[in-house]
């Protein structure tokens, strides 16, 4: 069965998205999945080897551009697909599947989407709390109830040995011994651990001598350099500040050969989850019960209930106070706990 996927568009959901796949091929080995997505994920959809082809969706988020919605359509009619997983929620994200006759229209109710979904779902909340649940519930039939967590196929990223060693010498990095450190988070400081924090828990790890890659997007290279410079001369030799330069790939090469990570919530710490590494999860603001990382290899840390959907803290520098409280002392013995395994 040939099938298109419109993903969504954040690198952590598109993650969480896998755990479908997974699923789909585990019903259907010879089903052959397509993926229509933002530019940015294409590099993570290469390491699924459940997915065909990746295809570019030139549309922005949060756009309808309604001429080019039946561009595209039209375009991938000619593939012929038989089903349409939607899983965005919006509108907008069910009309390509329809502009391109697909028979099969799966997803949630949502935005209204009676006519552009044929094969349409209600959601239960309590049944489906986790995202990754509510993605992979679209593969049972209708009216089915929720997998549990324990029996969801997890999002597992291939690697590449060739490409690690290549990065490794493209950044000249002694492999062995690393702790990830993935300081940046989305949509503001609040979701963010402190760099004051982060900066402790890199001396106490250079002083057990680890060596420390510092991982992000050129959005998080100022507050990895924050963390650089609280280092002395001799422990900034065991730290590197990788963020912006890698690309993606070897980011999700390089996640994998770490010994452990540390992540704030955010699309690296789905990576670190999918790649097996041992990670410390740390979470404020947003919610551990709706999109946790997706690992039996990971320790979340939170100190406070609920959601709170704020970008911005109202304690030093942007951070949220539930942040600030999680002490270097709390991720070091939780890191410890999967370095001595």
């Amino acid at each position: 069965m040939k099938t298109l996927i419109i993903g969504p568009s954040w690198v952590g959901d598109m993650l969480m998205s896998q755990s479908l796949y997974r699923h789909l091929k585990q019903q259907d080995p010879e089903r052959e999945i397509d993926v229509l997505a933002p530019n940015w994920c294409r590099p993570v959809l290469a390491r699924m080897p459940e997915v065909n082809q990746a295809i570019e969706m030139p549309v922005g988020h949060g756009s309808l551009q309604w001429g080019i919605r039946k561009e595209i359509g039209r375009q991938l009619s000619r593939y012929q697909y038989e089903q349409a997983f939607i899983l965005p929620n919006s509108l907008k994200s069910a009309l390509i599947p329809w502009f391109a006759g697909i028979p099969k229209r799966t997803g949630w109710r949502g935005e209204m989407r009676y006519g552009l979904l044929n094969d349409i779902r209600t959601l239960n909340k309590e049944a489906f709390p986790l995202m990754v649940q509510r993605y992979v519930g679209l593969s049972n039939k209708k009216g089915c109830d929720a997998l549990d967590l324990e029996s969801i196929l997890k999002p597992k990223l291939s690697t590449s040995k060739e490409q690690l060693i290549s990065a490794l010498e493209r950044f000249s990095l002694d492999g062995s011994n690393a702790i990830a450190f993935c300081p940046g988070a989305e949509f503001g400081p609040a979701k963010r651990w402190p760099d004051y924090h982060y900066a402790q828990l890199a001396k106490a790890l250079i002083a057990d001598g680890h060596q420390i890659w510092l991982f992000g997007s050129k959005k998080d290279q100022d507050v990895c350099e924050q963390i650089t410079q609280q280092l002395s001369e001799t422990e900034q030799r065991h730290c590197r500040n990788l963020a912006g330069a890698t690309s993606l790939p070897q980011a999700i090469d390089l996640l994998a050969q770490s010994k452990a990570a540390v992540s704030n919530d955010s699309g690296l710490m789905h990576i670190a989850a999918a790649v097996e590494t041992p990670l410390v999860a740390l979470y404020g603001p947003t919610s551990p019960h709706f999109t946790p990382p997706l690992s039996d290899k990971a320790t979340v840390i939170r100190l406070i209930e609920g959601f709170h959907k704020i970008r911005k803290g109202e304690a030093d520098q942007g951070y949220h106070q539930s942040m600030i409280d999680i002490s270097p002392d709390m991720a070091y013995s939780a890191l410890k706990q999967w370095l001595k395994q």
